[in-house]
């Protein structure tokens, strides 16, 4: 492993130090009652969103002290931060009134098509169509969907903080799974497949499918075991009726959301159409809800910090990964990525030439088996997390407690992975 540099150094440090952070948040909000006099200051510290773009900037101000403002705008002008658009953008337009009206009547009408008592029907097709569709359009688009609908049909409602932690698990460990259908919706595959040649029939013959498997046995397993409360929570949305929207605006919020995908490599473009957007929503105001602006600012800022932060890793990540077999980097990249972003480690692996096929298979497919354990863990965690923590006491996930409900469905796929 070469020597690191000063900044590469300190890098790692407040990378370990924002980990450390992440799992503190609650020692802050308490914090902000007992010392209401910086109550506002204690309250910011405690949004999980929030501490890696703190963590970054105090990085940025590291740089500015030992080598000048010339060498950390460099730095920043280096990073890419078109995923955190991208997710910000896809966020707004996938959480609108058009878009979960349309996409929860498809639910709801294949639910009912399961000879299922209560909403166990209804939990079984959200938990898994859903975070599958994230192969085509996208897991962050998935992740807003799952989470609004999750929100309205299961968490509003009476139901226990065990079944909501198992749910959380559940969610990102399928929608981090869940795009691998495809080479373009899953962060981590994305990085990799254009280099690699992995085409659509490789992604569905190889990972794809198991997966697909994966992800269905956790869901049945899940609802097995939480079916008392679902079976005692009817279908009927406890929130009251909403106007429907006009056919003809569902279509045009489909269309901005697709095109927002399809130049999800061109910030220029879908942010220009994500402006657009916004100015329709304007002109349709009474067929819209709040937009989700500052979940989307809150969780672009999260990756953002990650971008910057996740930048002076390289010189430990890369050897690590490289010292180890096939079979070793398949677990490691699981554990590794539930204290770094997935993408970046398969991204570093893209980076190495020689590398055998085995290889190539575990490291993606471990990378993606752990986007569940933590927040940072996956690139679209973070807006499930923003929609839904508002659900649990005091608006707080705990991080070990989402962790232990990962766990479950994060062993299910590593045995699919490996063994199918």
């Amino acid at each position: 492993m070469p020597s690191p540099t000063h900044v590469q150094l300190i890098g790692a440090i407040l990378f370990v130090i924002a980990i450390i952070h992440t799992f503190s948040t609650k020692f802050f909000e308490r914090l902000a009652h007992a010392k209401p006099s910086h109550s506002g200051l204690w309250h910011l510290l405690g949004e999980v969103e929030v501490v890696f773009g703190f963590w970054a900037f105090v990085l940025m101000l590291a740089i500015f002290g030992l080598e000048g403002s010339q060498a950390a705008t460099t730095y920043i002008d280096s990073r890419n931060f078109t995923e955190p658009m991208f997710v910000f953008a896809i966020m707004v337009i996938a959480g609108t009134r058009p878009i979960i009206q349309s996409s929860m009547s498809a639910v709801k009408w294949l639910a009912n098509l399961l000879p299922l008592p209560g909403s166990l029907g209804l939990y079984l097709i959200v938990m898994i169509t859903v975070p599958l569709l994230g192969s085509f359009i996208t897991e962050p688009a998935a992740m807003t969907l799952a989470a609004l609908m999750i929100a309205e049909c299961f968490f509003s409602r009476p139901v226990s903080n065990r079944f909501k932690y198992a749910t959380l698990g559940l969610l990102f460990v399928n929608v981090s799974i869940g795009g691998t259908l495809t080479p373009f919706a899953a962060p981590p595959v994305l990085m990799v497949a254009g280099k690699w040649g992995w085409g659509m029939p490789f992604m569905l013959t190889m990972i794809g499918w198991k997966a697909a498997a994966a992800i269905s046995f956790s869901t049945i397993c899940m609802a097995a075991l939480f079916h008392r409360e679902l079976i005692q929570l009817p279908q009927s949305s406890p929130t009251k009726e909403v106007q429907r929207t006009p056919l003809v605006l569902s279509i045009v919020h489909f269309a901005f959301l697709t095109a927002v995908v399809v130049f999800a490599h061109h910030p220029a473009i879908f942010m220009g159409l994500f402006l657009f957007f916004l100015g329709i929503t304007q002109a349709y105001q009474q067929h819209q809800d709040r937009l989700i602006l500052r979940e989307g600012l809150l969780v672009a800022f999260f990756l953002a910090g990650l971008v910057v932060l996740g930048g002076q890793q390289q010189w430990w990540l890369q050897p690590v990964l490289l010292s180890m077999s096939s079979d070793q980097v398949f677990y490691g990249a699981t554990i590794l990525t539930a204290v770094t972003d997935n993408a970046a480690l398969t991204y570093l692996g893209s980076l190495v030439e020689g590398l055998s096929d085995s290889f190539k298979y575990a490291l993606v497919t471990g990378a993606v088996t752990g986007g569940g354990l933590t927040i940072i863990a996956n690139a679209p965690n973070p807006a499930g997390f923003a929609i839904l923590r508002g659900h649990f006491k005091d608006e707080a996930i705990h991080p070990f407690g989402l962790f232990l409900a990962a766990l479950g469905p994060t062993i299910i796929a590593a045995l699919a992975f490996r063994l199918l």
